[in-house]
């Protein structure tokens, strides 16, 4: 299982991770407000300006201060080291 860092320390499963997205689409601030209501939202901003909205493959949304392409390539790293201990072995 690969975690990626979201900020904060907080860390995100990169297998249950199915979109990072802009929270400036109306569609996607409906789909904040309704996890909110639901209660499968998490909140790892700290307080500060949500800039990314990561949507898991269990319907829980997790917002976090950091740029979707920073959270991406976070993502890209990890499948990068992977694949250079495969070629190591």
């Amino acid at each position: 299982m690969k975690l990626i860092n979201i900020g904060f320390g907080n860390l995100v499963s990169a297998d249950r991770m199915v979109a990072i997205v802009s929270p400036e689409s109306a569609p996607i601030k409906r789909i904040v407000q309704d996890a909110k209501e639901r209660g499968t939202l998490i909140d790892a901003t700290h307080g500060r300006r949500t800039r990314a909205v990561i949507i898991t493959d269990c319907d829980h949304i997790i917002l976090t201060y950091l740029q979707a392409e920073t959270v991406a390539n976070r993502l890209n790293e990890e499948d990068a080291d992977d694949e250079e201990e495969i070629l190591d072995e």
